[in-house]
């Protein structure tokens, strides 16, 4: 239903001629009191709505400033130190580590076959996680075309649907689609799946919540995009789950329930309560208000393609992760004063344990109307 109708001329005139009546009836005071009740509301919703207007206006006007201002600063960035282009190119090493991190837990997956279940558990945790999550990060750096470069793009589809094989669960094809969107419009809201829910942001606010919500965060991570921003599947993300879900049946099939176990076991545990998932939330909730994105400096770096130098890479998404440590050394002034961080272990008892950080603690943009999404 409409908003109250705002009072006219005739409306006006009307309520005029009822006053200088000397003796109105009582259905026409009556008739008065209605049309003064639904003038009144509509003034109040009249006001009501240009103040959400208003509201709507700034945040759009501050969206803008913020993008026009990041796209500055990298302008000033390659003018002041044109050396920073020549970063930008494929990592031809990312695809051998890749390879051997695939290797190495095919390895690891015969080596548990045999073995009692709390061992099983214990190694997945202890190594199948870093080495999964890692690859998770691995496929970040495939979807911005940084193993084979932009000229050969569906050469990175294919190789990182093979880095998907030891995660378990089909990926990297939905990541690259919707990753892409984060980057366009970080903190979008209904683009951006890296926000979380009203419902995350209302009920996971105490510090037990919290604590359960990071042991979840691999599940959210999947299932928000269906609640958030569903898109129509593509013929490559078909194609990535019956390769994965061959994979699988595969390895249950030819090493057994334990290896299976292992390998969905390490996915899932190396993306929920662990040290390297401190990225997740180092990098965009605002434990300072009016800074989005934060860099990680610490030696984490070294397992996860520096994505912790996450405010160089989000200035320039298409240098690897293996160059970003040169970007913020030509350019330190840039970078050095920003906040940022040194442990994710800390981030992760920080956020918590701090009563005013939660999963609401996000920067969200509302929506222009004019996006184009990936």
């Amino acid at each position: 239903m409409g908003s109250p109708p705002v009072p006219g001329p005739s409306a006006a005139l009307t309520t005029m001629q009822l006053f200088s009546k000397q003796n109105p009836s009582r259905q026409e005071v009556t008739k008065l009191q209605q049309q003064v009740k639904t003038n009144g509301a509509g003034v109040t919703v009249l006001r009501r709505e240009i103040s959400e207007l208003r509201t709507k206006v700034q945040e759009q006007q501050k969206q803008l400033q913020d993008q026009d201002q990041k796209l500055l600063e990298q302008t000033q960035i390659i003018a002041k130190y044109p050396e920073i282009k020549s970063l930008m190119k494929p990592d031809s090493n990312l695809i051998w580590i890749v390879i051997m991190m695939v290797l190495t837990q095919f390895v690891a997956f015969y080596l548990v076959k045999d073995l009692d279940w709390k061992w099983v558990l214990f190694w997945a945790y202890a190594f199948g996680s870093c080495i999964n999550h890692s690859m998770t990060l691995a496929i970040h750096e495939v979807s911005h075309n940084s193993a084979f470069g932009h000229c050969k793009a569906m050469w990175n589809r294919w190789f990182g649907i093979f880095a998907n094989l030891p995660i378990g669960v089909p990926y990297s094809v939905s990541f690259k689609r919707y990753h892409m969107d984060h980057h366009r419009y970080l903190g979008g809201d209904g683009i951006d799946v890296d926000i979380p829910t009203d419902f995350e942001g209302w009920f996971f606010c105490t510090t037990l919540r919290k604590f359960i919500w990071v042991i979840l965060q691999p599940l959210f991570y999947a299932f928000r995009p269906l609640f958030i921003n569903p898109k129509p599947i593509s013929y490559l993300e078909i194609i990535n789950t019956v390769i994965q879900i061959t994979f699988d049946i595969v390895i249950y099939y030819v090493l057994g329930v334990k290896s299976l176990v292992y390998m969905l076991a390490a996915s899932l545990l190396g993306l929920g309560l662990h040290p390297i998932s401190g990225h997740f939330i180092a990098e965009h909730y605002m434990f300072l208000k009016g800074h989005e994105t934060y860099s990680y400096y610490g030696p984490l770096n070294l397992l996860t393609f520096n994505v912790g130098y996450h405010n160089e890479h989000h200035d320039f998404p298409n240098i690897p992760g293996k160059s970003l440590p040169l970007v913020r050394k030509i350019a330190a002034e840039y970078y050095d004063n920003l906040p940022h961080y040194n442990s994710w272990i800390k981030v992760l008892y920080d956020f918590v344990t701090d009563d005013t950080i939660s999963p609401y603690s996000r920067m969200k943009r509302h929506r222009k109307g004019n996006e184009v999404q990936e």
